[in-house]
């Protein structure tokens, strides 16, 4: 090369400062972004709000029916289809129970089966999905073969078949195990993908590479990592869990008793004459149901970042 050859060198700027990073930005991650995402929107705090208030009077439902000290259960005929009265103050049913009374104790029984079905159903689903999506192969095709069964059985005819054959023995814990048993497989297929995703991380790589078991590597990083979408599913299916529990009683297979879909099928014979008795527990399961559908949704909405980016 001749000495005499020209070099041609870009001009550096003195005030550029490379790979500068800002400090003073808020730090973020998903479930930050969805917050501040959320917190914006009145129609979250208003799903919130309903299902916190139905959650404490499903919890502490004396509380909310001390006054009249009556039970759902105590029940005089010569009230039947009364209208409000002191301490009444959505009348009586057909039989002459306090409609508050049992509307309130009521959503003990649905929330209660509601939340116990959801957590079975959502602990078998991300049990079997992440099997099935971090370890492939055999047990891949094994599990997923046993969740397509699951998934073309609608769980609520599953539901009728297991309560009217364990007749003898319904209790809240039985119905739940009928309808989150076999409502899971949805779950399961919503973990399996979110695994595929997640273990083809570098993070996951280099946890592998350092020495760390595969199952554990499972547990510390692919499922904490996988389980946002799992969150929103099982928000969405207490509240149709929630129908569940109302159809089965309303078919006369759920528990009986003090229930919203058992007083739904109770009030039917007199809605001519006292509708009111069955406006209340379909408002009650209505707004419920739809509080925990809504909230999410929304969540579904906040955690996605391409529909956060399209509003």
């Amino acid at each position: 090369m001749s000495s005499n050859s020209t070099h041609y060198v870009a001009p550096v700027k003195a005030d550029v400062v490379v790979d500068a990073v800002r400090l003073s930005d808020k730090k973020s991650n998903l479930w930050l972004d969805a917050w501040r995402d959320l917190r914006h929107r009145p129609l979250f705090w208003l799903s919130v709000v309903v299902c916190v208030l139905v959650i404490i009077v499903a919890t502490l439902p004396s509380m909310f029916t001390a006054f009249p000290p009556s039970g759902p259960q105590a029940c005089d005929l010569s009230n039947s289809n009364g209208g409000p009265s002191a301490g009444h103050p959505l009348g009586y049913t057909f039989q002459g129970c306090d409609v508050w009374s049992r509307l309130v104790h009521g959503a003990s029984v649905s929330i209660a089966v509601g939340v116990m079905a959801t957590i079975i159903g959502t602990v078998i689903g991300v049990i079997m999905g992440a099997l099935a999506g971090f370890y492939g192969g055999f047990l891949d095709s094994l599990l997923s073969r046993v969740g397509d069964i699951f998934f073309t059985i609608p769980y609520i005819v599953a539901a009728i078949v297991v309560m009217t054959v364990l007749k003898e023995h319904r209790s809240e814990l039985v119905l739940a195990f009928a309808i989150g048993g076999f409502s899971w497989a949805s779950t399961a297929r919503l973990m399996r993908a979110e695994v595929l995703r997640v273990k083809q991380s570098d993070f996951v790589m280099a946890s592998i590479s350092l020495g760390l078991t595969r199952f554990k590597t499972l547990l510390v990083h692919v499922m904490p990592n996988a389980l946002a979408p799992i969150i929103v599913v099982a928000t969405v299916g207490l509240g149709q869990a929630i129908v569940a529990e109302a159809t089965l009683s309303f078919l006369g297979v759920g528990l009986g008793g003090v229930s919203w879909g058992a007083d739904i099928a109770n009030a039917q014979s007199s809605i001519r004459t006292s509708p009111m008795a069955l406006f209340w527990p379909s408002l009650a399961l209505t707004v419920t149901v739809l509080a925990f559908v809504t909230l999410g949704e929304l969540m579904r909405d906040a955690l996605d970042p391409k529909a956060r980016a399209q509003r």
